[in-house]
């Protein structure tokens, strides 16, 4: 059973990166540098709003996992293979420095801060020729999968966008009615793992004819309205409790784990980088089924029912969801339902067992965590919150967890595999 904490004066350890050199030393790098993103990302301005912040996680766990992976070698490197690395050079001071100069280029604004970490992230490290290969390793990987990235088509402006005015289009959301849907052109960005966007695209949302949609427009209709009689005060709180940046959560979720499970540093570049690289390629790929469908979100829906030629939908001009505001794109496929079976799908993978008792933070509501036994619980619990929340229909979930595990699964089954997997492959 799950059960909602109030925690008093809780800091969220992914906020605030910790600022003496004693705290920083007693903390893994892999997990120092992910947090030091998050803060980053959670900085109002810091973030270009034209590029999504899972690419800038993809880059720095893939470069860390590379250096990283340089100097221990027991899986195959994601795209900078080093030679001639000494098995002794430092893993930690690999990572730290690979992590620093990538987040260095993406957010120059973050100098100070971010030199800062560094230091205090290779104090603890004995000064021999050990630290300065792994330094010199870092840097080096670092610059190269920069290097590569750099015309990835991330820079491009957002495409221009026409809104539909047809039953079923998508359009302009209330309250807000944002001029413009977000990230048009995200879907044009070269994938980190996958071969296209539209690898795994999936088939259209149902007609609006259909039962189908009907059904998923009743439920969210009665269950995703503000202040909704049918929603339970858990089901409600659900739905305001996994209102941010979905990616966010399963980071920490994985910091989490990591601490308990006391992971090296070569098994956390490793797990942080399949968890970003997939996320990454998930976003891509959801980003190209949204504008390839272009559905309309449920508030319009609701709104516009009478239009829908659909007997079993009746119309609310004054329906608005439960948490607000409606995210700025289409709603088929649900982005939290892609991020959230993808992150659970890898650990799943990397921890080769689902059950874990662990708490989640919320983005949105301080000093206020869940309670979960599995992956699978939390990743369930974060899609349907999209319904309790009013963002998104059944259909958009359904079709958005499907989606995630393949990006998931393809990157587990192609990249950061075992040395030894691959040898016994090549022997058969």
């Amino acid at each position: 059973m799950r059960r909602t904490l109030a925690v008093l004066g809780f800091v969220c350890a992914g906020i605030v990166v910790q600022a003496n050199e004693s705290a920083a030393q007693s903390v893994n790098p892999v997990l120092l540098w992910n947090r030091t993103l998050l803060v980053i990302v959670r900085t109002p301005g810091a973030q270009p709003a034209t590029v999504h912040p899972t690419r800038s996680f993809a880059i720095m766990h893939a470069a860390v996992y590379d250096a990283v992976n340089a100097i221990d070698g027991g899986h195959s490197s994601y795209a900078v293979e080093l030679t001639g690395v000494s098995g002794l050079a430092s893993q930690d001071a690999a990572a730290a420095t690979a992590a620093h100069d990538v987040l260095l280029t993406l957010y120059p604004q973050f100098q100070a801060m971010l030199d800062v970490q560094l230091q205090q992230s290779l104090a603890s490290i004995p000064e021999d020729e050990h630290k300065a290969q792994g330094i010199s390793v870092g840097q080096t990987v670092a610059g190269r999968m920069l290097k590569l990235r750099s015309q990835d088509g991330s820079g491009a402006p957002p495409s221009p966008y026409v809104f539909g005015d047809k039953p079923g289009d998508y359009q302009s959301t209330p309250p807000n009615f944002p001029p413009q849907p977000q990230f048009t052109h995200w879907s044009r960005v070269t994938p980190f793992a996958l071969q296209s966007a539209n690898q795994f695209r999936p088939g259209p949302p149902p007609a609006l004819t259909s039962d189908a949609y009907s059904n998923a427009l009743n439920q969210i209709k009665s269950l995703g309205i503000v202040d909704s009689t049918t929603a339970t005060t858990d089901e409600a709180l659900t739905g305001r409790f996994w209102n941010g940046a979905i990616q966010n959560y399963w980071n920490e979720i994985s910091q989490t784990l990591s601490l308990a499970s006391s992971l090296t540093t070569a098994q956390n570049a490793r797990l942080f980088a399949l968890l970003n690289l997939s996320f990454a390629d998930d976003v891509i790929a959801f980003y190209d089924a949204k504008y390839t469908y272009n559905l309309w979100r449920p508030v319009t829906a609701i709104r516009a029912a009478d239009s829908d030629n659909n007997p079993e939908t009746a119309a609310d001009p004054n329906w608005l969801p439960e948490v607000g505001k409606t995210a700025a794109d289409p709603s088929y496929p649900g982005a939290h339902a892609v991020i959230s079976a993808a992150g659970a799908e890898v650990l799943t993978s990397f921890f080769e067992q689902d059950r874990f008792e662990f708490n989640v933070t919320s983005e949105v509501l301080p000093g206020v965590e869940r309670s979960f036994t599995s992956f699978s619980a939390a990743a369930e619990e974060a899609t349907l919150s999209r319904i309790f929340g009013g963002q998104h229909f059944r259909f958009d979930l359904s079709t958005g967890q499907r989606l995630g595990r393949q990006v998931a699964d393809f990157v587990l089954d192609n990249f950061l595999t075992s040395v030894r997997r691959q040898d016994e492959s090549d022997d058969r």
